[in-house]
């Protein structure tokens, strides 16, 4: 199956070089562009991509923004947008993933973990660089006002599962650190999902960091 991906950034140099970086890939394939949120968000709508990269600066309509309109709590049937930016501050990687995006990348990362951001996308699972991830999720948690039981509903192993994906563990890397199948590991996260409500992995590492279960 090919990964249409979908481009939005306000340098033409940088979509260039993602075009060049996807469609090297044999699974990839980029189907559009866009020098702003606003077209952003129509070719978004209009192709129905599989992954979504979007810079967060960006004439008419910020990516933060058009990431909520594709991606956000509100949405039917959300894309799948991965944040790809210059900007290493805290309050647009929060604001990135609380607004549905299920990655975010500096773009100094490099092509490898680009093309490893849209693959995870695509499959469902969330890339967040690893200067940012356990930093931008201790620091921007809210510890809860009184302590509160983090279990809401979940098994010890599925509490196991919770803090590895809170740590940007992949489904892989849960099975070999947690001894079990993949296909085990897919099962856990399934009802952890369906116990928080949550739709994705990067809502679930967020409850873990809120909920005081990560301290």
């Amino acid at each position: 199956m090919t990964i249409r991906v979908l481009i939005a950034d306000d340098q033409e140099m940088v979509r260039t070089g993602f075009r060049m970086i996807i469609d090297s890939q044999p699974d990839m394939q980029v189907v559009g562009e866009a020098a702003d949120g606003a077209a952003a968000v129509a070719q978004a709508r209009r192709l129905r991509p599989d992954v979504c990269l979007f810079d967060i600066r960006m004439p008419r309509m910020d990516g933060l923004a058009a990431t909520r309109l594709l991606a956000g709590p509100d949405v039917a049937e959300p894309l799948r947008v991965v944040i790809v930016t210059t900007f290493d501050m805290d309050e647009y990687v929060y604001g990135a993933l609380r607004g549905g995006a299920v990655g975010f990348l500096l773009k100094d990362s490099g092509p490898a973990l680009l093309v490893e951001a849209v693959r995870a996308a695509a499959n469902g699972e969330a890339l967040v660089s690893p200067s940012v991830t356990v930093r931008l999720l201790e620091h921007l948690a809210v510890p809860p006002a009184e302590p509160r039981p983090v279990r809401d509903g979940l098994t010890e192993r599925e509490l196991d599962v919770v803090r590895l994906v809170a740590r940007g563990r992949t489904n892989d890397e849960i099975a070999r650190e947690l001894f079990v199948s993949l296909s085990t590991v897919k099962t856990h996260l399934s009802s952890v999902q369906r116990k928080l409500d949550a739709r994705n992995r990067t809502e679930i590492a967020v409850w873990a960091w809120e909920s005081g279960l990560m301290r």
